[in-house]
């Protein structure tokens, strides 16, 4: 039997001012404290979507937002044209890939840990490509896995021209975003951040590192970040288990 526990002042009221970042995140964080606290308990409803937006004075757009962002938690059920139900107390490990600015790429590796393998000079046919080096020219290659809780969600290996390299040291890295890291070390700003995504398959060293079998698929995300001048800085590529990993965005309908 589902418990009817939609009262809406049950929900902090807490402003909500887009100085802070996306409304619907800040929405999400608002409503996941109840969540997690038990006040709204597992099988409850959430209020309504309209009582949500109305307390907060902001659109159902938002509103459906900051839901659909629970539900990827696992924290809460959606229903077509019902309350959503709370599913959980506390959010599952699978990560969520939802973002439109950098400020999106940060959220996204919150409570994340990066484990720094290796920082070395190696030469490689993706450097060649996207820095314009010669094939047989060396740059600068840095190796980690990245954590959540007790679960390595991702083996990223991220390369730098051998000029921005040299500047860096394995040290330099303290920041869970390593182009933060780059930003502060170098003084230099990255506008832009190029978005390939494809799938592969899981080589013995990729399987050790994420403690998964060899063979495993996997949905690997390379990032291009450039410069103001429209330099390429840095190219990570992170490599996670696609049962763990997934891909969320808004399609606006554009067509006449």
């Amino acid at each position: 039997m589902i418990e009817k526990t939609s009262d809406v002042y049950l929900l902090p009221q807490r402003p909500l001012l887009r100085a802070n970042g996306p409304l619907y995140r800040q929405l999400a964080d608002v409503l996941r404290d109840p969540i997690v606290s038990g006040s709204y308990p597992v099988g409850s409803e959430l209020p309504k979507e309209a009582d949500i937006a109305d307390r907060f004075s902001v659109s159902l757009m938002t509103v459906r937002q900051a839901l659909r962002e629970l539900e990827t938690d696992g924290l809460i059920k959606k229903r077509s044209a019902k309350p959503a139900l709370v599913a959980a107390r506390n959010p599952s490990l699978n990560l969520s890939w939802d973002f439109k600015s950098f400020a999106d790429i940060a959220e996204y590796t919150r409570d994340a840990v990066l484990d720094i393998k290796s920082y070395e000079k190696e030469s490689s046919l993706l450097m060649a490509r996207h820095f314009g080096m010669g094939k047989d020219e060396k740059g600068y290659c840095l190796r980690s896995v990245l954590t959540v809780g007790d679960q390595k969600k991702a083996q990223v290996t991220t390369y730098f021209p051998p000029d921005i390299g040299a500047q860096l040291k394995r040290k330099d890295f303290t920041d869970v975003l390593i182009f933060r890291s780059v930003q502060q070390r170098l003084n230099v700003r990255l506008e832009v951040a190029h978005v390939t995504v494809r799938a592969e398959i899981a080589d013995e060293t990729l399987a050790a590192d994420l403690e998964i079998a060899e063979g495993s698929p996997i949905l690997t995300v390379e990032m291009l970040y450039q410069s103001a001048d429209q330099r390429h800085i840095e190219l990570s590529i992170a490599r996670h288990p696609a049962d763990l990993f997934s891909i969320s965005y808004d399609a606006p309908n554009n067509l006449a």
